[in-house]
């Protein structure tokens, strides 16, 4: 079992950054591929970003590439989404998930562990 907290989220105007954490406890974190995913008020839930174990692959959303950095740090048993630039398209609930397994990505359903969300409104 893995446990998943976020935190870091909030309103931030257009043009504005956040840094998002996620701190996880259980299992040995560098077992996991990380990712975040998000998801807006009456929309389907979308794959952010990715990172595998040791953090030296990372994939992102064409939405977002260029504009969010993910990041781990095995020490610390975290994971971050630096986000830049951001867009009012960005509300949503943000979502940090853990997998075992070494392949997928983009798909939720990939993912075993689920944080309970952190609120990102960005107003423009």
């Amino acid at each position: 079992q893995v446990q998943l907290v976020e935190s870091g989220g909030g309103l931030v105007q257009a043009g504005g950054s956040l840094r998002l954490s996620c701190a996880a406890s259980g299992r040995t974190f560098s077992n996991y591929a990380m990712g975040w995913f998000r998801q807006a008020p009456g929309k389907e839930r979308e794959f952010v970003a990715h990172i595998s174990r040791s953090g030296g692959i990372t994939n992102y959303a064409d939405s977002v590439k260029g504009r969010f950095t993910i990041s781990r740090d095995n020490a610390k048993n975290s994971v971050y989404l630096q986000t830049s630039s951001l867009k009012p398209e960005d509300t949503a609930v943000y979502y940090c998930a853990a997998k075992m397994a070494a392949i997928g990505v983009t798909r939720a359903e990939e993912y075993d562990y689920w944080g309970q969300g952190t609120q990102v409104t960005v107003s423009s």
